[in-house]
């Protein structure tokens, strides 16, 4: 019961994790690409399977690709995924650049970061109420006593409130960059 609470959460960590990585903050950050998938040679491949990407500046991102053929196809990725970011190529590959973020846009980008943390909160919390469930059915099946089961609730609950301050941790750390702090 409580040996997959750990992969479990770690799971919901780890995709919270991107989801903050994936929310920009106004500067340049290759991370931002991470998500961009381009349709070549048969399979679906990361744009970072296919190309160099480097910071040229605070902000603006550097894609160059292994084969310039893939030029139009990257900024095209690049334009679907809808970054909010400006792509123009050139003959050696495609400049991308993060706008300056607006009051409302920061505004905009905290309260989207707020809605994924609810959503990793929720998950946790989903994790949470199916171990309890089994806890308690094994406690009537007689598996083990009142004390067995006090004990490994409150070992649950410790695992729940340790992951949602990392959560925590890891909104309050996005908030900062993306409210320029």
């Amino acid at each position: 019961m409580l040996e997959n609470i750990d992969e479990n959460i770690d799971k919901v960590i780890e995709w919270f994790g991107a989801e903050m990585r994936s929310i920009q903050t106004g500067i340049a950050n290759p991370v931002v690409l991470d998500f961009v998938k381009l349709e070549v040679y048969g399979s679906w491949m990361n744009l970072n399977h296919l190309a160099s990407i480097g910071i040229e500046d605070a902000r603006t991102l550097r894609v160059v690709p292994f084969d310039k053929s893939l030029i139009g196809m990257i900024e095209g990725a690049i334009n679907h995924a809808d970054l909010g970011l400006s792509v123009i190529s050139d003959s050696d590959g495609v400049r991308v650049m993060f706008p300056a973020l607006t009051t409302e846009r920061r505004s905009q980008y905290v309260k989207m970061a707020k809605e994924r943390l609810e959503d990793a909160k929720v998950r946790v919390r989903q994790e949470r109420e199916e171990v309890k469930r089994n806890i308690e059915s094994n406690f009537k099946n007689g598996e083990f006593g009142e004390d067995d089961k006090r004990g490994q609730l409150e070992k649950m609950q410790s695992k729940i409130d340790k992951a949602t301050a990392e959560l925590e941790t890891h909104f309050n750390k996005k908030e900062k960059e993306i409210m320029g702090n």
